[in-house]
């Protein structure tokens, strides 16, 4: 099947059709322009380059629903099918404060000083590799959170993000959260497909933390099996800002996952901890860096993963301390565990250190189940699957119990045991 490749005649009729503003239209113009231009960007051993990711089909305005049956099982303050918002409560206090939550098309109408400041401005740039230029010509999709200045928010937001799969188009979504001057928010978001066409996903999450803020971002990640996936998260920290990163990657399908933190102020931390499972043929290429700029900053990288079956699962952790960063401190621990000889794991370690006073330090491994575990489990009359699971819980545990809540660690603790049931099914 030939896919159409989108003009700026198709932009245009877009842009008329959701009242667009002008500015953000020509964002799109100068985008589309360069991507022939630009290259993918490139991550060690990580090689998606032949797979169809890029976006190519034109902009559309669909027609999203959940039955009332689905809905009724999603407990979530925001659902987001595609391009469209089917479900929108947000506790009282968020109103009460002043915290905005709204779609991206409202946001662009209602909000423009906040997208004009913020939107690829900091944490990336629209132009910085083909993925992001394709990213800004085509986003349909999207959520604007913005948390005022010294609010600190007991109740957490909790979204969903569907690609709508039912039928063949591209999913380009984009969160942009930011937390303003000593404010506080947890926010959990789970991400999925409804449907099995096959199509690419282009998600880019820029979450923005000023001066003495501190987000809890949680996330829980199942692609369906016929995407091919870039999801891209950014994290820009300025003086004593922190954000707790907490993924879980339980996609079924192939993805890039490119998880950057720039520790730009005095004092910023980043804690990113990754669990991954791949299973069947799927590939997934985790690439996670921390960049200290500031002084005194604190970044720490923990990734565990399993790999099942014919699946590949390759993390890169990089600790960047740039010049002038004295003080500053990076920790890494990226480690893979293979049920299967078939099975392909890589865990890289790369530690980039600028500057003298500071820490710096990483540890990485990959390796086969313990045999003598698994004998003793076995001893005990437990069947071999059985056994194998109890072993990756163990393995994954010290992830796991870092996690920033009991209900978290219970939501990944299911995924986990969903995913590794259908996985040994492949095998």
């Amino acid at each position: 099947m030939t896919v159409q490749t989108q003009t700026d005649q198709d932009i245009k009729k877009y842009a008329q059709l959701t009242n667009e503003p002008e500015w953000f239209t020509k964002m799109r113009y100068e985008a589309q322009q360069e991507v022939a231009d630009l290259a993918l960007p490139n991550f060690q051993k990580i090689k998606y380059h032949s797979w169809p990711i890029n976006v190519t089909r034109k902009l559309s305005i669909g027609d999203h629903e959940l039955n009332n049956e689905d809905l009724a099982t999603i407990q979530a303050n925001v659902v987001q099918v595609g391009s469209k918002i089917i479900q929108h409560e947000l506790p009282a206090e968020f109103e009460e404060k002043g915290v905005i939550v709204c779609d991206w098309q409202t946001a662009l109408q209602q909000h423009p000083e906040l997208i004009k400041k913020y939107f690829m401005t900091e944490a990336t740039k629209p132009t910085e590799n083909r993925l992001n230029a394709e990213h800004v010509a085509h986003l349909t999709s999207g959520l604007l959170i913005y948390v005022p200045k010294n609010v600190v928010l007991k109740q957490p937001l909790t979204s969903y993000f569907f690609q709508d799969a039912r039928v063949p188009q591209d999913y380009v979504h984009h969160l942009l959260l930011i937390a303003d001057s000593g404010s506080e928010l947890s926010y959990l978001e789970n991400t999925g497909t409804i449907g099995t066409k096959a199509g690419p996903a282009n998600i880019i999450e820029e979450v923005i933390a000023e001066p003495d803020s501190h987000i809890k971002f949680v996330s829980v990640d199942r692609l369906g099996e016929n995407t091919t996936a870039y999801l891209n998260r950014r994290g820009y920290l300025k003086r004593n800002a922190r954000i707790d990163w907490s993924m879980g990657m339980m996609n079924d399908c192939n993805i890039v996952g490119d998880f950057d933190s720039e520790l730009v102020g005095e004092g910023s931390h980043a804690e990113v901890k990754v669990v991954a499972i791949s299973t069947g043929d799927q590939v997934q290429g985790i690439d996670t860096r921390v960049t200290n700029y500031g002084k005194h900053s604190l970044g720490n990288i923990l990734q565990h993963g399993v790999i099942l079956a014919r699946s590949s699962l390759i993390f890169n952790g990089i600790g960047h301390i740039v010049h002038g960063a004295r003080g500053a401190e990076a920790q890494q621990e990226s480690r893979v565990l293979m049920l299967s000889t078939k099975a392909r794991g890589d865990a890289n370690p790369i530690l980039l250190i600028d500057d003298n006073d500071v820490v710096a330090g990483h540890a990485a491994s990959v390796g086969r189940v313990d045999e003598q575990k698994m004998y003793y489990l076995m001893s005990r009359g437990l069947d071999k699957k059985t056994a194998e699971r109890l072993v990756i819980r163990g393995f994954l545990g010290p992830v796991l119990s870092a996690l920033p809540s009991k209900e978290v660690r219970q939501i990944l603790a299911d995924m986990i045991e969903r995913k590794l049931v259908n996985g040994q099914q492949d095998e």
